[in-house]
């Protein structure tokens, strides 16, 4: 506001001026003398206040525009660090949660490994009665089945020997080609 002042005191300055110094006795259009001079300081006085006024806003809104670059700064500053924050916090909870699962998965792991060892000692004292018990009735089947070859040869006629009585079943020479 006091950019104006100096204005506003000139131009009354001015209209003081151009009254004391305007004739006594104006009558009719002679008031158009001192009027058409202050109409004229009124205009000019107008424009510069509008050029001020001009300036004066132009100045008001570049600070408000720096302002607001400084808190837009400010703000995408914050949400870096909120962000930067966030994914640190992510990569936290993911690293834990990494680490709980794989705990609970060695976890698991272990008791399965320990349940396998168990159930491979269980198998162990067990495996020497299943092997011996395999190796007997391999060896029991193996020796049925010879006993059964053996009882049938037995049965079985004895094949007739090559005599012109008696031919041969299979002829066992071979063909000799021309």
């Amino acid at each position: 506001m006091l950019k104006f002042l100096p204005g506003i005191i000139l131009l009354q300055v001015i209209t003081v001026a151009l009254v004391m110094l305007a004739p006594s006795g104006l009558a009719g259009w002679e008031w158009l003398r001192l009027g058409i001079p202050l109409v004229i300081v009124g205009l000019l006085t107008a424009f510069w206040f509008g050029a001020v006024a001009a300036h004066q806003r132009k100045d008001e809104i570049s600070r408000l525009q720096e302002c607001h670059a400084k808190e837009r700064e400010a703000i995408r500053v914050n949400a870096e660090r909120a962000k930067h924050k966030v994914l640190k916090q992510a990569q936290q909870e993911t690293l834990q949660e990494v680490r709980r699962t794989s705990t609970q998965a060695n976890i698991k792991v272990g008791l399965a490994l320990a349940g396998m060892a168990g159930i491979g000692g269980l198998l162990l004292l067990t495996q020497f009665m299943t092997l011996g018990l395999l190796t007997l009735t391999t060896a029991g089947g193996a020796l049925g089945g010879y006993v059964l070859r053996l009882r049938q040869e037995k049965t079985k006629p004895a094949l007739p020997d090559a005599t012109p009585d008696h031919p041969r079943l299979i002829n066992a020479t071979p063909v000799k080609s021309k």
